[in-house]
């Protein structure tokens, strides 16, 4: 039994690690030329992965944390998708096109906004230029169950996505209308009945616990419904609660909101109640079947984390395109302007919409390793560690290690000179275990508006 009086001491804001360093270390001092450098001297073996932001969505979600704009204009759709052409243009220009794509992700946003005569002309335009799309490819979407239909899905199958995630978040009533998304259970049955149809080989499901009015009771219930749709993954959200930086979330009553404990005892039934229906905890706030490759990868150490959540799609550059967007090189990350009229007014100038990075030294690289080996995998092999980089893991941690010792005390993780590995009751603390590895942290420390509660 978890000891929450203990547990949720833990709870502090802390970042989800969606990269090292996180996106508060990208800056303007990573500039434009630097950028085009980076894309220019490539490591040609390492193949490509396509991100495409389309930002629109015709409703605000109370609790969603993406980069969205909010209309229901027609014209501005056929706006953003000329912008996209002409950015994929200004792209290839810098980038070798030929090299292979093994993943392309779109995401929103609510993507599945675009009808499917435009879903359409997005896919051409992308294949126009980058042709050589492995056998093997990861090719995804994120669908909003309420905008999807028949036409749609058939472009996307017709096009080669084997891959849907679909947003559920809750479905109790009361939530949902607190959170302003209402989506009875029949429309995403629905939704998930013309996935299957159209052969998609993978279908997500996400879900949110910390939202108002949510309980272990009405969780319990959503849980139900959700596996009895059968998805292949689920990825279950701890609500990200940051009202100082998205302003949709001031409109959610902070009273409403279930306490830590509250929320512990939710996610530790969930991950029960998984596994008593067969799926599996891979990485931090996912599950799957065993049959599923991130369950694979996990039990051989290679799963991977990037700006689009767990994947076995390592090894690649990611190219990130289109208003906001994130992409990441082996050595920096670099994101697209955040606001459109700095994005057209970029390409318009024959220029990538390039804002903001960062070029990563050695010092980030090892530590972006380490924290990206524990909340990928929930454990580090030290002496890989060492062979990969050529330096005694206790003295270049000593800080680290140190930080630690309450963790391994409290058992939720152990550590010997040649392993640190979580137990299962750490895996739901794995953003506080990786924290003592940031170097940024310490600037950090003073606000307590920097990031989302870890618990």
């Amino acid at each position: 039994m978890l000891d929450f009086d203990k547990f949720t001491q833990y709870s502090k804001p802390g970042p989800r690690y969606t990269s090292y360093p996180t996106a508060l270390e990208f800056s303007g001092s990573f500039g434009y030329a630097a950028y085009l450098d980076k894309l220019h001297t490539h490591d040609p073996k390492r193949p490509l992965s396509l991100y495409f932001h389309l930002p629109f969505c015709k409703n605000a979600c109370y609790f969603c944390g993406c980069n969205v704009v909010f209309t229901s204009k027609e014209d501005k759709k056929v706006r953003y998708i000329d912008y996209l052409r002409r950015e994929l243009h200004i792209l290839s220009t810098h980038i070798d096109v030929t090299r292979p794509v093994i993943q392309l992700h779109f995401g929103g946003g609510t993507p599945t906004f675009f009808d499917a005569q435009q879903l359409n002309e997005i896919i051409g335009m992308i294949k126009s230029h980058f042709k050589n799309f492995t056998e093997d490819a990861e090719i995804s979407c994120e669908i909003d169950p309420r905008h999807i239909n028949d036409d749609q899905m058939r472009v996307m199958s017709e096009a080669g996505f084997n891959r849907v995630s679909f947003g559920i978040q809750d479905f109790d009533e009361k939530v949902q209308v607190a959170v302003h998304r209402v989506q009875p259970y029949d429309i995403t049955k629905q939704a998930m009945e013309l996935a299957r149809r159209y052969n998609m080989v993978s279908v997500n499901v996400d879900l949110i616990y910390g939202l108002p009015y949510q309980s272990l009771e009405t969780f319990k219930k959503t849980l139900a419904l959700a596996i009895s749709l059968d998805p292949d993954r689920f990825a279950v959200f701890n609500y990200a609660h940051v009202p100082w930086l998205k302003k949709t979330m001031r409109k959610i009553d902070e009273t409403t909101l279930p306490h830590p404990a509250e929320k512990l005892s939710i996610m530790r039934y969930t991950i029960d109640y998984m596994e008593s229906h067969g799926y599996k905890m891979i990485g931090m706030d996912h599950f799957a079947k065993p049959q599923d490759e991130l369950f694979k990868a996990i039990n051989k150490g290679e799963l991977h984390r990037n700006f689009q959540g767990y994947t076995t799609k390592g090894g690649a550059d990611l190219i990130g395109i289109g208003l906001t967007s994130i992409g990441e090189g082996a050595d920096y990350y670099a994101q697209n302007f955040k606001d459109m009229e700095s994005y057209e007014a970029a390409i318009d100038a024959g220029k990538l919409p390039y804002e903001r990075g960062v070029s990563l030294n050695e010092d980030d690289r090892i530590r972006q390793y380490v924290i990206m080996e524990l909340m990928s995998n929930f454990k580090l092999d030290i002496a890989r560690f060492e062979r990969l980089y050529g330096v005694s893991f206790s003295d270049y941690f000593a800080d680290a290690l140190q930080a630690l010792q309450p963790f391994e005390a409290d058992g939720l993780l152990t550590i010997t000179p040649t392993l640190i590995e979580c137990s299962p009751t750490g895996t739901l603390l794995i953003r506080n275990i990786a924290m003592p590895f940031d170097a940024y942290m310490k600037r950090h420390a003073s606000n307590q508006k920097t990031f989302s509660k870890t618990v």
